[in-house]
């Protein structure tokens, strides 16, 4: 074997026998390591006393020793038989304690000195036996000290000198009361009993006593509230009576004052409803005035295109128009003035008869109402009163139609002529539209137009001597006012127009571009 491989082995041997041995202190360590919970106590003794709670420590075998206590509360039963008040009455008393070893070291220390003997649960039961006798001595040393009475009606003060007496004596062998309660006190004498009995018949006799005097008590309280009760239904209805009269009273002014309001209120509603009414009727009338004056305006301007396209055929027309000039002033024009006057004065005749209505009204209304109550009155009189109102609304918009009418001059007069020329133009050529056949029995007089032309030559013949009727009669040229339409008139405004002041202001009027 070579010297490595000597030295190889013993590395090797020494490296297992480290392990061994450390294996064994582990083990040795952890057989000696005590774990300790929190409701026991471990107390240490040899090389150096201590105390292990809650917690773990090590204790080396042989050369110390441990001992283990609780920590855990212990109750008792304590019964005293037999015990002698300081009335002599032997009685039988029964008690709760709970008791247990202090957490503290100089009271485990002395109580495993005094109560330790080879086992925990050993030591518990001695524990128990001790101080269920010192209890039972201290309870008895109380109950010689009270009377029956006092021990059967404050158990709590009794519990509460037995916890103060004892308490001392259980600290010094390391143990404390937490909490003591009287459970039963009893004798064997009927002397409990007897107290009972007396204070129950005495309890008995107070209850009688008390339920007599409240039976008496509401007799008499029934006999008042009757009493009471009757006046007061009596006395309730007097007021009930009295308030349905007031009632009744109130009621009827109610009513009187509610007519009379209501009558108030349907005046001012009528004289409010016919002042809204004339401003309505007021606003619509300037409404359809400007309505009116738009739809002139259109037609002015359809007409003028009309006439700007017809204007050479017009020119041409001018000398067979001549021939109808008188017809047309007899069935036409002169019905057309006539008409217009005759609206006017149908106008002022309808306001004044209207105003002479209202008027009558009003008066008839006033002089009904003076015989009639005062509500009625005055309902007649907010009748009459709107009823007059009406009337004036009425008159007042008649009167404004009638100032309309009365304000057209002759530019207007020209612009309502021209607004009816489609209508006299097509009244001329309605006798063409009933033509069904046209025979040429020439060729145009030898003026180079057909025979058919020449019929159709009336219509603008007509026209122009319709033109120059309406200059006779009112001083207004048309033929000036639609030269004045035409787009040259408008565009290079390069026309002389030689009609009067009249016909210059039609054509203004009419040729207007709107803005």
């Amino acid at each position: 074997m070579s010297m490595m491989e000597f030295l190889t082995e013993t590395i090797a041997g020494i490296v297992i026998l480290v392990i061994i041995g450390i294996v064994f202190i582990i083990a040795l360590i952890l057989s000696m390591w005590k774990k300790v919970p929190q409701d026991r106590a471990a107390v240490v003794t040899g090389l150096r006393k201590r105390i292990i709670t809650g917690g773990g420590g090590l204790v080396i075998p042989v050369f110390e020793r441990i001992d283990y206590i609780s920590l855990e509360n212990m109750q008792l039963t304590v019964r005293v038989d037999g015990a002698m008040t300081s009335q002599g009455v032997p009685i039988r008393t029964e008690g709760i304690a709970n008791i247990k070893v202090k957490n503290e070291d100089s009271c485990i220390f002395a109580a495993i000195e005094q109560f330790n003997v080879g086992g925990e649960q050993r030591t518990v039961l001695t524990i128990k036996e001790t101080a269920t006798n010192m209890l039972e001595g201290k309870l008895r040393e109380i109950v010689s000290r009270q009377t029956v009475e006092d021990l059967y009606k404050d158990r709590e003060m009794v519990a509460r000198d037995v916890q103060e007496v004892i308490a001392s004596d259980l600290l010094e062998m390391g143990l404390e009361i937490k909490n003591f309660t009287i459970r039963d006190i009893e004798d064997d004498n009927g002397y409990l009993k007897a107290l009972g009995a007396a204070k129950i018949a005495e309890v008995k006799k107070d209850a009688e006593i008390a339920t007599a005097n409240a039976q008496k008590e509401a007799k008499i309280q029934t006999s008042i509230a009757m009493r009471e009760g009757e006046a007061a239904r009596l006395k309730a209805e007097t007021e009930i009576a009295a308030a349905q009269k007031n009632k009744a009273v109130q009621e009827a002014e109610y009513r009187r004052e509610q007519d009379q309001s209501k009558a108030i209120a349907d005046a001012s509603y009528s004289i409010q409803q016919n002042i809204t009414l004339k401003d309505v009727t007021s606003a619509e009338m300037d409404a359809e005035v400007l309505r009116q004056q738009r739809l002139k305006e259109v037609e002015a301007e359809k007409v003028q295109i009309e006439i700007a396209k017809e204007l050479k055929n017009i020119e041409l027309a001018q000398r067979k128009a001549e021939r109808k000039k008188a017809e047309l002033r007899e069935t036409v024009v002169e019905p057309a003035l006539a008409d217009k006057e005759k609206e006017i004065a149908d106008a002022e005749a309808e306001k004044y008869r209207k105003i002479a209505d209202a008027e009558a009204n009003a008066e008839a209304k006033r002089k009904e109402g003076i015989a009639s109550a005062e509500v009625i009155k005055q309902t007649g009189m907010a009748e009459a009163e709107a009823i007059r109102l009406k009337g004036l609304a009425e008159a007042e918009a008649m009167e404004k139609k009638a100032e309309a009418y009365a304000k057209y001059n002759n530019a207007a007069m020209a612009n309502m002529m021209i607004e009816v020329l489609p209508a006299i133009a097509e009244k001329v050529a309605q006798p063409l539209s009933q033509i069904e056949k046209v025979v040429v029995l020439e060729g145009g007089n030898g003026e180079g137009k057909s025979g058919v032309s020449s019929i159709a030559g009336n219509v603008t013949s007509v026209m122009t001597g319709l033109f120059e009727s309406v200059k006779e009669m009112t001083g207004v040229d048309l033929k000036e006012v639609v030269k004045g339409q035409t787009y040259d008139a408008k565009v290079n405004r390069n026309i002389q127009l030689t009609a009067t002041k009249d016909a210059k202001e039609a054509v203004e009027t009419v040729a207007k571009p709107e803005e």
